[in-house]
């Protein structure tokens, strides 16, 4: 019985392996000396974003982040006042607020977000 639970929970982990090993442009963190992000497009998909229009995502602190999504790839950015040139940073929503749209129309993949089904995650823009 331990044999036949045990080769039926080991074919689904090595498959879902697999496909984790399948994602084109990335690869598996090996330690503390692994880079986790860089600057440049690795994916197959490299190139501007179709539609450049980004979220603003509330950091800790209260600072504005621009975001964007683009399926494994995401990218952010902080805002900055453009007179003033000092990042925005206000008390307007909670930390960790993703205000707008945040997916790339090409991203490929679509997210997944914790929650009751129904209650909204994303506040949409006006």
């Amino acid at each position: 019985m331990k044999a036949i639970l045990k080769s039926r929970l080991i074919l689904p982990c090595a498959a879902l392996a697999a496909l984790g090993a399948c994602v084109e442009g990335t690869g598996t963190y090996s330690g503390p000396n692994s880079v986790i992000a860089t600057n440049t497009d690795k994916g197959k998909d490299e190139g501007p974003f179709q539609d450049s229009h980004p979220a603003v995502v509330y950091t800790p602190d209260g600072c504005q982040v621009w975001y964007i999504d683009d399926g494994v790839e995401a990218y952010a950015d902080n805002r900055y006042d453009p007179v003033s040139g000092k990042p925005i940073c206000n008390d307007a929503y909670p930390p960790g607020t993703v205000v707008g749209p945040y997916q790339s129309s090409n991203s490929g993949v679509t997210d997944r977000i914790p929650g009751p089904s129904g209650v909204p995650t994303v506040i949409p823009t006006e």
